[in-house]
């Protein structure tokens, strides 16, 4: 059996490990959607992480967020760290158990990965000056929408995506949660990311609605 000497070979066509090896990432929210994207960035091979949560690994995160048994108690920046150094030592991963504060430091690619329109908001006025790329996913049951920004049309589109907290739905975008939604809305986040890289034009707006089988790209103007 053929084993491939070099962990990259067969995504080298569609990740340019040049400009990959430029980007320090972000990641704000390390929970159902968050702790997808900091895997998936670790195994593209992304050379420096940032995990960004305040939060600790319940029982619950098991079932809809990858957690395993052993890390119920940690705290989830740390216990994601684990999970990444276990996919390649070599990464640097640095960790705030804190919630996001504007005087942070951020990388040049930022992950948003919150529950909340309210820290969406505050974050996203915070770095949107510093970030060539940002992504947004958001979730509600097997309901996806993913945002990213790399141009102003993008900008100004997901300006108009920001709301009031009255008018958001009851609950948290993961109270009703799976980790499969979870994993295909950090795909399609990690996905933009390498549109990025590879200079082609990021989807602006991604829909997809799983039990309905609807996928739709909205324009960004």
């Amino acid at each position: 059996m053929n084993t491939a000497q070099n962990r990259f070979e067969r995504q080298s066509q569609l990740v340019p490990m040049d400009r990959l090896a430029e980007v320090s990432a972000t990641v704000i929210g390390v929970g159902a959607i968050g702790r997808q994207v900091a895997l998936q960035l670790a195994s593209i091979g992304t050379p420096r992480i940032q995990l960004i949560d305040f939060d600790s690994v319940d029982l619950s995160n098991t079932t809809t967020q990858g957690y395993r048994k052993h890390e119920i108690g940690w705290a989830k920046p740390f216990a994601t760290s684990q999970a990444i150094s276990e996919i390649d030592s070599t990464i640097e991963v640095s960790r705030v158990e804190d919630r996001f504060r504007p005087r942070q430091e951020i990388g040049n690619a930022v992950f948003c990965c919150v529950d909340s329109i309210t820290a969406r908001t505050a974050i996203w006025r915070s770095v949107k000056s510093h970030a060539g790329f940002w992504a947004d996913g958001r979730m509600l049951g097997e309901v996806l929408r993913v945002l990213a920004v790399t141009d102003r049309d993008a900008e100004a589109h997901y300006a108009s995506t920001l709301f009031a907290a009255s008018e958001a739905q009851q609950g948290t975008c993961t109270s009703r949660s799976t980790v499969y939604a979870a994993s295909i809305a950090a795909g399609i986040m990690v996905h933009q990311f390498t549109r990025w890289l590879r200079d082609i034009p990021s989807d602006a707006d991604t829909s997809v609605n799983l039990l309905s089988g609807e996928w739709v790209v909205h324009d960004d103007a």
